[in-house]
């Protein structure tokens, strides 16, 4: 993928920043926040689980200055995309 994009280590966050980027990523996805009785506190221990497992990644977009959760299967079809994009 392009030098544009840049992984960040989750534990380099603050603690806040990092709920922040959860909470947006489980109302992008449409979750449920009522399916565990902890409700989005619940869904965020767990994406912190699946962070810590490798599972989720943290990019940064250098060019639109944001910053997305992504599971690593939307990652690798975002850098497909980019790819087509820069060769049409």
């Amino acid at each position: 993928m392009s030098g544009r994009f840049v992984e960040v280590p989750y534990r380099m966050l603050p603690g806040e920043t990092l709920n922040a980027l959860l909470e947006t990523f489980v109302t992008r996805q449409g979750y449920d926040t009522t399916d565990t009785g902890a409700g989005m506190r619940g869904w965020v221990a767990d994406l912190e689980r699946q962070l810590e497992r490798g599972e989720l990644i943290i990019a940064h977009d250098l060019q639109t200055e944001s910053t997305e959760v992504m599971t690593l299967a939307q990652w690798r079809a975002f850098g497909r995309d980019l790819a087509d994009d820069e060769e049409g």
